[in-house]
Formats: structure tokens, C-alpha cells, sequence
């Protein structure tokens, strides 16, 4: 082969290969299937702060929303001076600002919220063109990922006359296809993702205090028909993505509507927990008149703000009392509970490995063993509080730290 000839084809590999190394996205909340699985590279055994690297570091406002992941961006807010709303695009080899945009968008949340702070709390989500965020006072805000320039927006208390929701737009949006579903303005609104306009609202609760959701849609195929599930303050409901038409339902007891968890779809059941209350598996089946919902089997384990992960018919929790927890899906039994580990947690599974980010700067990694808990390393990695929900991407981790984003290479 000519010297010539042999470059080409080095050349041809080289771009072959950087091909198939591709970054894995992470384009919304709880990851690419909105499960908190990564499917990307494989982790290590081990974790600590010698075997992290942090590649960078950039102070920003205060937030509760998990970073997103483009290829070459990664997207997170701010509340800033208590007045504005600040969305950020920021390079994922660098950390260097890529853009901005903002407006005018705070409020005071009550009770034992506001203890935390009254920041922005949705996660954004991104399609590749478009990012969609949501602001604390019931408006979706879609922006070009690549410019930040608004393309389209929608206040939900303007369109529909409900009132502000008390602890702000909580719910995560959730793009599928041609379209954006979130729950805002007192119930579960279906929008042109182009355009914004409105197709369907269903799950009308009111909003105010008692409404306006605090947990996440998903879209699952369920006892043969591909579906949202949708667990408002009081429910959990199944939805045509066509019609808005509400296929099931069935009551989730919690304390003041405190079902936050995004529900977790196993074959035809789905895994809930709610604060102050129980753990159910619901099936779901389908007869000549329609749906039917049954109680599986409901457990001790309370969860709270954490939503779990399933890993090989195991769910793996965070409680309401700071424990880690791991129930037999099979028969709602909790086969181990460990010592405390602080007031929430947010998990990434890959494989038989769970990655934890405490809410007190601890980023631990955990074996996902059915038989007892297993801690394989934990690292230190923020002094301040880590509310968001973090985001993975093969060997790179992103953390939100309430004022600051930070990215870590795995060694």
C-alpha cells in the first residue's frame, strides 16, 4: 500500500473509531430513558477523591436543576438575585460560556421548602435543537441550543387563568417526538414543541396549594399501549399521548400530596413511593371495557424526594429517613436497609453499580446487590449542598452544587 494510500485509510479508521466513542447524552431528567440507567462506557470498581478529576469549575447562582448534556454543551439555570432566571450553555471540554439568556422569574415558596431556598427547580430537557426550560412561575421557555435565542414561550397561568403554583413549577418536561409534556397550569398539558401552542390538558387538579404536580411524566408501553404515567398529588394515571385521554387511574395516599417520586414502569407494573406513607407495585392490565389497575403488593419502604432505580427486579431507594433500601419487586420484600445517609440522594445505574450524590457534597458509588448493602467508594466532592440531580456521561460526571457547576472525569 502506497504511503498515501495508508494514510487515507489510518485516517478513515481514526474517524471510525472516534465514531464509536461518541459521548453518551444526557438530554433530560434522569437520563436518556428517563430512568436514571446509563447505557454508556463501563464504570470502575472503585471510587474516591483520587480517582475523580475535576476538569472544571464555574460559581453560578443558586439552583435546584439538574445539568443536561448535548454533544459538545452542557445546559444548566440559575436564580439570580432573587429576580431573574438564568439559563447557561457552557462547553463540556472547558466549561467556557457559550451562551446565556434570562428573564424575569422568582417567587417565595412556602413552609418547609423555602427552608432550602426559593430557586429554580425543573430540569431542562434538550432534543438536540431545542432546549426546553421551565421556570419557577408556570412558564416554559424554549430556546435554539445552539444560540440561546427564544423561539417560542408559554405563561400557564395567563393561558389557563390558574393561579401560581405554591412551590413553583416542580415537573420536568418531557419531549417525545413532535411534542412537549409537562405538568403546569393545574394539570397535564400536551404542546407543539415547534410552536408551543396547546394540543390537550387533562388531569385538571386546580394548581395553588393543592395541585401543580411536583413528580415527572414518562412514556412507557403498557399492557400493549404506549402511554404516559403521570403521578399527580393525589394519583397515578395512565394517558393516550393522542387524545389526553385518561386510560387508568389509582390513588397514591401521601402526606399533603407529597408524591414527588417519577414513576418507575417494570413489564406492566409501575413502582411508586410517597412521603409519610408506603411503597406500591401497581399492575396494570388491559380488558374489552378498558384498564385495570391492582395492588401487587405495597411495602414499609416510604420514599420521599428521591426516585429510584430497577436493576435486574430490584428497586433501589433512598427513604425518607436517609437510608439506602433494596426491595424484591417480586415480592415487595425489603431484603436490606443501610445506615442513614442524609436527607436525599440522587441515583445513576449502570450495570450492577449505583452512583448516589448526596445532598451533603458526598458522591458515593454502591454495588447493586440484592443480598446487603455494599459501599464501594465514596468521594467528597462539594462542601456546599447538591440538590440537583447529577448527569453522567461515560467517564464524565457533572455536578450541580447549589452555586456551581462542576465536571469530573472518572480515572
Amino acid at each position: 500500500m502506497a504511503p498515501s494510500q495508508l494514510a487515507a485509510a489510518t485516517l478513515v479508521l481514526i474517524t471510525f473509531a472516534s465514531a464509536l466513542q461518541a459521548t453518551e447524552p444526557w438530554p433530560q431528567w434522569r437520563g436518556p430513558s428517563r430512568d436514571g440507567l446509563s447505557s454508556g462506557a463501563a464504570w470502575p470498581d472503585e471510587l474516591s477523591n483520587e480517582s475523580l478529576k475535576q476538569l472544571w469549575r464555574v460559581p453560578l447562582g443558586p439552583s435546584y436543576s439538574g445539568p443536561v448534556l448535548s454533544d459538545e454543551l452542557v445546559f444548566t439555570t440559575a436564580t439570580r438575585d432573587k429576580k431573574d432566571e438564568v439559563v447557561y450553555a457552557l462547553e463540556r471540554s472547558t466549561g467556557n460560556e457559550r451562551w446565556s439568556a434570562e428573564w424575569p422569574g422568582a417567587m417565595t415558596v412556602p413552609f418547609f421548602a423555602a427552608s432550602n431556598g426559593s430557586w429554580i427547580r425543573s430540569t431542562p430537557a434538550c432534543d438536540g435543537e431545542r432546549l426546553y426550560v421551565a421556570g419557577i412561575r408556570d412558564v416554559l421557555v424554549c430556546l435554539d441550543a445552539q444560540s440561546g435565542n427564544e423561539v417560542w414561550r408559554i405563561d400557564f397561568v395567563e393561558e389557563f387563568g390558574t393561579p401560581l403554583p405554591n412551590f413553583g413549577f416542580v415537573c420536568s418536561p418531557l419531549v417525545d417526538g413532535e411534542f412537549v409534556y409537562v405538568q403546569a397550569g393545574g394539570g397535564l398539558v400536551k404542546l407543539n414543541k415547534l410552536t408551543g401552542d396547546v394540543v390537550w390538558r387533562t388531569l385538571d387538579d386546580g394548581g395553588g396549594m393543592d395541585g401543580s404536580a411536583f413528580s415527572s411524566p414518562v412514556v412507557a408501553d403498557i399492557a400493549g399501549k404506549r402511554q404516559l404515567v403521570v403521578q399527580t398529588r393525589t394519583e397515578l394515571a395512565g394517558v393516550d399521548l393522542e387524545s389526553g385521554d385518561v386510560l387508568w387511574r389509582q390513588t397514591v395516599p401521601a402526606f399533603r400530596g407529597m408524591n414527588i417520586q417519577t414513576p418507575l414502569v417494570y413489564d406492566d407494573s409501575i413502582f411508586t413511593s410517597s412521603y409519610r406513607n408506603r411503597g406500591w407495585l401497581y399492575k396494570v392490565s388491559q380488558n374489552d371495557q378498558g384498564f385495570d389497575v391492582d395492588t401487587t403488593w405495597d411495602s414499609k419502604a416510604q420514599g420521599y424526594m428521591s426516585s429510584p432505580v430497577i436493576i435486574n427486579g430490584y428497586v433501589y431507594m433512598h427513604l425518607q429517613n436517609g437510608r439506602f433500601s433494596c426491595v424484591d419487586l417480586a415480592t415487595g420484600e425489603r431484603t436490606w436497609t443501610s445506615k442513614p445517609y442524609g436527607k436525599y440522594a440522587s441515583l445513576v445505574a449502570r450495570g450492577n453499580q449505583i452512583l448516589a450524590l448526596v445532598a451533603d457534597g458526598r458522591l458515593l458509588l454502591i454495588s447493586a446487590n440484592p443480598t446487603e448493602f455494599s459501599l464501594l467508594g465514596e468521594a467528597k466532592i462539594s462542601d456546599e449542598e447538591t440538590w440537583a440531580h447529577l448527569a453522567v456521561s461515560d467517564d464524565e460526571i457533572y455536578i450541580r452544587e447549589l452555586n456551581a457547576l462542576s465536571a469530573y472525569q472518572w480515572e
